[in-house]
């Protein structure tokens, strides 16, 4: 967790706090830095945290 942390140029706390939901909405650049750091795309993260009922339909061609 602290070199997660520390990549992400946050505090082990906060880290624990997001995890723990006590950080429920974390600020978009802290979500940004541990994507980076976790090798995930915000897509790819979009794709875990958004319901499926509104997630974007592909356009048809």
């Amino acid at each position: 967790m602290g070199a997660v942390a520390e990549a992400a140029c946050i505090s082990v706390e906060t880290l624990r706090k997001i995890e723990t939901g006590r950080i429920p909405t974390p600020a978009f650049f802290t979500v940004v830095a541990l994507a980076r750091v976790l090798s995930l795309s915000l897509d790819d993260l979009s794709e875990h945290i958004t319901p499926r009922e509104h997630r974007a339909k592909p356009a048809a061609s």
